[in-house]
C-alpha cells in the first residue's frame, strides 16, 4: 500500500497488505508449507520453518499491528496461546495484577499453570485507580485488563491505568476481544500490549481459533517473538488466511453489532421479568463516562439477570431460545447465548465468581448481525 494515511475502515482491507509478488493475487495466498528452499545454509527468501514465520501468517500480523495502530504484530494458535506469551515475559518473583471478573480461562491459566512456577496473581476491581494503585508493590511487572470485562461488561480507564503502569516501570496488557479496534484502540490510550481471541469478532464467523498481540515498542516485540518462535504455540496458514479474511469485514460488522446490542440492551432493560442489564451504553452503567471516552460505541455483549431467577431458571432459559444459538463463544456473526457459571467461568470457584457479580442466574448474550426483531423475538418467548 502507498503511504496514505488510511481511516480505519480502509485498514480492515487493506492495513499492511500488497498484491501478492508472485502473481499479484488480490488475497495474500495460503502457503500451506512447513519448510522452504535455501540456496545455501541460511540464504533464503525470509522464510525458511512454518513455525518461526510463514507468508500467510505474516499478512496476518501485519493487518492485525495496522488496525490496532501499532508497529508490531502477532500471531498464535489461540487468545490463550497469546496470553501465555505475555505472561513467560516475567519471571519467579513477580507480581501481575488484574481484573476480578475475567474471562475463565485467563484466570484459570493464571491460577493453575503460572503460579505454580512462583508468580503471583492478585484479582481486584480495576474501575477504581485509588484501589489498583494500593496493590501496586516493587514486584508488580504486569497489569492484565479487561475492558468491557467479561461476562460483567465492567469498564476500566486505560489511560488512568496506563498512567500508574508507566509511572510505576509496570507493563500493561489490554485483552480487546470484546471491544475490538472498531471501538476501542488501547496503544492509542497508553497500553503496551493489546491482546485479541482473534477467533471471537476479527475472525467473525466462529469457524476458527487464533490468538494475537500488537505491540509499538520493539524490544518487546522482540521479546515476544522469541517466546512465540521457541514456545511454537504459531497459528497455520489456513487459520491465518480465515481471520485475515473475517479482518476486512470487520468494520461492517461490528456496525450491525453495536445497532442490535443496543436494541436488545434497551429490550431487556424494559422487560417487567429483568432484574439488571450489564450493558455500558447505559447512562446508568458503572464507568459509563470513561466509556464514552474511550470507546466509539458500545458492543455486542450484553449479560443480565432474570428476576428471581436460580442456577435452573437460567439454564431453562438459554435452553428455550431458537435463534440465539446455546453455545461457547462469543463474536461470530450468530448470535449466541451462555451460562457462565456452568460454561466459560466454571473454572472460577464458585465463592470468587459470585464476589464480582457472576452469579448462578447471570446469563450472557454475544448478539450477532441477524434481524434484530428475530433476537427480540426469541428472547421473548424464552422469557415466557
Amino acid at each position: 500500500m502507498s503511504k496514505q494515511k488510511l481511516h480505519f475502515n480502509s485498514k480492515t482491507i487493506h492495513g499492511g497488505q500488497q498484491p501478492d509478488e508472485a502473481y499479484g493475487a488480490v488475497m495474500p495466498p495460503i502457503y500451506q508449507t512447513s519448510t522452504y528452499a535455501q540456496t545455501t545454509p541460511g540464504g533464503h527468501k525470509g522464510y525458511e520453518y512454518s513455525r518461526s514465520a510463514n507468508p500467510t501468517r505474516t499478512a496476518l500480523e501485519r493487518s492485525l499491528a495496522s488496525i490496532e495502530n501499532g508497529t508490531y504484530g502477532l500471531a498464535f494458535a489461540s487468545g490463550l496461546s497469546a496470553i501465555d506469551a505475555v505472561v513467560k515475559l516475567l519471571e519467579p518473583g513477580d507480581e501481575v495484577i488484574s481484573t476480578n471478573d475475567l474471562y475463565g480461562g485467563s484466570y484459570r491459566l493464571f491460577r493453575q499453570v503460572f503460579e505454580k512456577f512462583g508468580i503471583q496473581f492478585h484479582f481486584t476491581g480495576l474501575q477504581d485507580l485509588d484501589v489498583l494503585e494500593s496493590k501496586i508493590t516493587s514486584k508488580t511487572k504486569l497489569i492484565w485488563v479487561e475492558t468491557p470485562t467479561n461476562p460483567m461488561m465492567n469498564v476500566v480507564d486505560i489511560s488512568g491505568v496506563s498512567e500508574l503502569a508507566k509511572k510505576n516501570n509496570i507493563l500493561l496488557a489490554v485483552d480487546n476481544t470484546f471491544a475490538t479496534p472498531y471501538i476501542q484502540r488501547p496503544l492509542d490510550l497508553g497500553a503496551d500490549i493489546v491482546m485479541h481471541s482473534a477467533t471471537k469478532y476479527l475472525g467473525g464467523h466462529s469457524d476458527v481459533v487464533v490468538g494475537a498481540l500488537i505491540v509499538n515498542d520493539k524490544k518487546l516485540a522482540e521479546q515476544l517473538y522469541f517466546i512465540q518462535n521457541a514456545s511454537g504455540a504459531v497459528c497455520g496458514p489456513m487459520d491465518s488466511f480465515l481471520v485475515l479474511r473475517g479482518i476486512k469485514t470487520l468494520h461492517v460488522r461490528m456496525q450491525r453489532h453495536c445497532e442490535n446490542g443496543k436494541e436488545i440492551a434497551q429490550y431487556l432493560k424494559a422487560h417487567p421479568k429483568i432484574e439488571k442489564v450489564y450493558w455500558p451504553g447505559f447512562e446508568d452503567h458503572p464507568n459509563h463516562e470513561i466509556a464514552k471516552k474511550q470507546m466509539s460505541d458500545y458492543g455486542g455483549m450484553i449479560s443480565f439477570i432474570p428476576k428471581g431467577a436460580n442456577y435452573k431458571d437460567a439454564i431453562r432459559i438459554v435452553e428455550q431460545l431458537k435463534v440465539f444459538t446455546l453455545a461457547e463463544s462469543l463474536g461470530g456473526v450468530e448470535s449466541l447465548a451462555g451460562h457462565p457459571a456452568s460454561m466459560t467461568h466454571a473454572s472460577i470457584p464458585k465463592e470468587e465468581r459470585e464476589k464480582s457479580g457472576v452469579v448462578d442466574s447471570l446469563i450472557r448474550l454475544s448478539v450477532g448481525i441477524e434481524d434484530a426483531r428475530d433476537l427480540i423475538a426469541d428472547l421473548e418467548q424464552a422469557l415466557e
